[in-house]
């Protein structure tokens, strides 16, 4: 070809040969349980245990309801259970609306390592869906949950500013993961793998500006259902890019203003990003709980019925402008209010789901006490961290500084506060058998030859 030939196709998708998405795709393909660590393992069971629990909690809330009545009226298939509920639907249907209801209440993980990524809500139920077809044992389920995890935090990564655009991304990386994960368990070889990829980035959606809506939550069932189409369609000899993720035209350099190609593949397969997975002990955007924990140490030391005269509270410039909402009306928008939520942790010395309820916005005691805190933004606090001062009446004044937030990785939640939460999820919707018995069944998860028991459980 002569160079005013080649020049012709120097434009658009033309092919860059840097083979990324290839190479994760081969990652991908070659990935056993075996490569993956005794902390990773364990992070991946306490990830499935957490998220069944807050998919259990979801699907009492009323937009869980709408999904499924609206998916039940299109729906021609009883292929998946529904999570809490008696019927079944279509593996893309029940995928989706499981993967909703994991993210309804914002009390899903939360992976923070230079992403702020809800994982587990559109891989799990893309998991969960396809092994209700297909034998699937613990281990290729822990292991392609891991892997899930590597695609939606590394591509994040390498579209640094994918985020700041206004992209949701438990909605479009977790499209990406869901589709890994489910290549990972159908055993689909590199270059079906690489296609799986090129299907889900097409389909990566969600935006920020649905938050406190019930389209928020939406994102994360189209993700897993998209996600699982994705790899479905790959493993029958569909195709797209194989340089998805990277090329000219690719998703890093369209979703993001900026791009860090070598993310994805920097240290691949020495250390499991899974392991730096959050677990929320508070019902809300985790950019908001470092605020929590301050402010719920304040009430503490304030004691029961104190009477406030100021409160000033430093976060995170992130806090204040992924949590807008001034006065918030519903229980969804509550979740993205910094002052509702600083005001309510003070009084209640809790953040709950039920301190994120359409009643707890009806109350007046706390718009009174939001309307006392003053809010400012410390550029030298980290995510995790908030400092919180309260001046009473009286003159006592108080002060406390989180430097690690309850349940992020420098702060983890224990075991049993793990367990505890999963079971105040569970019983209600369950009862205290089936919860007991799930969570057996997920402690021997590596044991497991068939997890397709864990939906029938939890339905």
């Amino acid at each position: 070809m002569t160079d005013q030939g080649r020049a012709t196709v120097d434009y658009g998708a033309a092919p860059l040969g840097l083979g990324l998405t290839r190479q994760f795709a081969a990652f991908v393909a070659d990935a056993g349980y075996d490569d993956l660590c005794e902390e990773a393992r364990k992070a991946a069971r306490r990830g499935v245990l957490d998220w069944i629990g807050c998919a259990l909690a979801g699907s009492r809330h009323a937009t869980a309801h709408t999904l499924i009545r609206t998916l039940a009226a299109l729906n021609s298939s009883e292929a998946a259970p529904v999570l809490g509920h008696t019927l079944r639907m279509g593996l893309l249907e029940a995928s989706m609306a499981n993967g909703q209801m994991g993210h309804i209440l914002d009390f899903d993980d939360t992976h923070m390592g230079g992403v702020i990524l809800h994982a587990s809500s559109p891989i799990l139920p893309a998991l969960l869906a396809v092994a209700q077809t297909r034998k699937i044992t613990g281990r290729q389920l822990m292991i392609a949950y891991a892997l899930g995890f590597e695609a939606g935090v590394r591509v994040g990564r390498a579209a640094p500013l994918h985020h700041p655009g206004g992209w949701h991304l438990t909605g479009t990386l977790g499209t990406i993961a869901a589709a890994v994960a489910v290549a990972s368990v159908l055993g689909l070889d590199a270059a079906r793998t690489t296609n799986a990829i090129a299907l889900a980035a097409t389909q990566a959606a969600g935006m920020q500006q649905n938050r406190g809506t019930m389209a928020k939550s939406f994102h994360a069932g189209k993700a897993a259902s998209n996600g699982l189409l994705a790899a479905l369609l790959a493993e029958n000899g569909y195709d797209g890019s194989d340089e998805v993720l990277e090329g000219k035209r690719g998703f890093c350099r369209i979703y993001s203003a900026e791009t860090d190609e070598a993310a994805l593949l920097d240290q691949l397969g020495s250390h499991w990003e899974i392991v730096r997975n959050g677990h929320k002990p508070y019902a809300c955007g985790v950019v908001l709980h470092p605020a929590i924990d301050a402010m719920i140490a304040l009430g503490n030391q304030a004691g029961e019925g104190a009477s406030v005269r100021r409160i000033e509270l430093q976060v995170n410039p992130a806090a204040i402008s992924i949590t807008g909402v001034a006065n918030p009306r519903s229980g969804l928008k509550s979740k993205f209010s910094l002052t509702y939520t600083a005001a309510v942790s003070f009084l209640d010395r809790a953040a709950g789901v039920d301190q994120f309820s359409d009643a707890g916005t009806a109350r007046q005691d706390v718009p009174a006490l939001a309307s006392l805190i003053e809010v400012t933004a410390q550029e030298e606090l980290a995510r995790d961290q908030a400092s919180a001062t309260v001046w009473l009446a009286g003159g006592e004044r108080f002060t406390h500084r989180v430097e690690h937030a309850s349940g992020t990785a420098d702060n983890p939640l224990s075991d049993a506060a793990l367990h505890a939460k999963f079971t105040a999820n569970a019983v209600p919707v369950i009862g205290a058998e089936a919860a007991a018995r799930l969570s057996d069944a997920i402690g021997r998860l590596d044991q497991m030859q068939d997890v397709a028991e864990l939906a029938r459980i939890a339905a």
